[in-house]
């Protein structure tokens, strides 16, 4: 798990420290202590606590003018237990949302495990950025995984999309072929 870092190609275009608009503005990292787990497994210190024990983010890059964010994610997303939604809403994308953010990248190749509690935190999120013809796009997230968001019923409210070559482009690029794929959606 140490081994996972956060896609760091976008470093020079953003990075959410720098940010005085970011929940991150002013974290510190170290290249050498390894501090959090998950499964008691150190991560990467260069990925961002944001108050689950299982569920760790990166904000990769937010373009405020176009008003969306792409965010990794690494470890177990767990509402069961965790509440992790909650978490991510209330301290992650609340923050985001009153910066006009309101169309959502979040990269979950790297979410081992998911684990559903009730669909509440997901309906409210979809029902605040409908407004704003917002949304929020789950990329690559594991098959074992996606059963699970899927029989949870997750998907009426977050989408599920396979984007495999998102590496291979700049944030804007990534952030166009997404948007256009949920406008088409949204048309039909």
């Amino acid at each position: 798990m140490q081994d996972i870092e956060p896609f760091y190609n976008w470093r020079h275009l953003y990075a959410a420290e720098e940010d005085p608009l970011s929940p991150f503005y002013r974290r510190t990292y170290s290249e050498f202590e390894f501090s959090n787990t998950v499964y008691n497994y150190y991560i990467h210190p260069q990925w961002d606590d944001f108050g689950s024990r299982t569920l760790y983010m990166k904000v990769l890059f937010v373009d405020y003018e176009q008003g969306y964010a792409i965010i990794e994610l690494l470890g177990e997303w767990n509402d069961a237990i965790e509440n992790d939604i909650m978490t991510l809403r209330r301290d992650i994308t609340d923050i985001m949302q009153a910066q006009k953010i309101h169309k959502f990248i979040l990269i979950a190749e790297n979410v081992l495990n998911f684990h559903s509690s009730d669909d509440s935190y997901y309906q409210e999120w979809h029902e605040d950025l409908e407004d704003s013809n917002g949304w929020v796009v789950i990329l690559n997230m594991p098959q074992q995984s996606q059963y699970d968001f899927i029989q949870a019923r997750l998907q009426f409210y977050l989408e599920l999309m396979d984007f495999p070559q998102w590496r291979t482009l700049k944030p804007e690029l990534v952030f166009e072929q997404i948007d256009n794929k949920m406008m088409k959606r949204i048309d039909n």
